[in-house]
Order: C-alpha cells, then sequence, then structure tokens
C-alpha cells in the first residue's frame, strides 16, 4: 500500500541529501501516515482511513463526518 493520505492527498516527494562534502544522493521524503479507525454514526460502523499526521488533527477539529464527505469530494472511496 502506498503512502498515501486520504484526506489531504499527501503523497511522497522527492529531493537530494547534501553531506557535509556537498556530494548530492536521492531521496524520499515520505508522508507520517498512519491507519486509524474511527466509528462513524451515520454509516452506524467504523471505518479504517490512511491519514497523515497532520489529517488526524483537522479530523479532531471539523469532525468524522465531515471529513468523511471531503474524502468523498477527492473521488475516494470509504
Amino acid at each position: 500500500m502506498s503512502m498515501h493520505c486520504q484526506l489531504t492527498g499527501k503523497t511522497p516527494s522527492f529531493g537530494r541529501t547534501v553531506s557535509h562534502s556537498g556530494r548530492r544522493t536521492s531521496r524520499r521524503f515520505t508522508p507520517n501516515v498512519h491507519t486509524k479507525r474511527y466509528y462513524v454514526p451515520s454509516l452506524g460502523r467504523t471505518v479504517r482511513l490512511r491519514l497523515s499526521a497532520s489529517a488526524i488533527k483537522t479530523v479532531d477539529r471539523i469532525g468524522i463526518e465531515s471529513a468523511i464527505a471531503r474524502i468523498r469530494a477527492r473521488g475516494e472511496s470509504i
């Protein structure tokens, strides 16, 4: 499964590590993605979402119902 946040759409980005000598090597910046379960009263069941740490804070702030509405608006299935 890829490192992809279902709410924010964050995906890995790429860059370079620069050592003290100036050598550049490719690296990958991965988002801090976790699998988290939420109970959704309107569905009457729990859903398992892959969310970044910032998206978990967003769900805490706006609520799971509106977070699921945003996920569905992006075209992802629950």
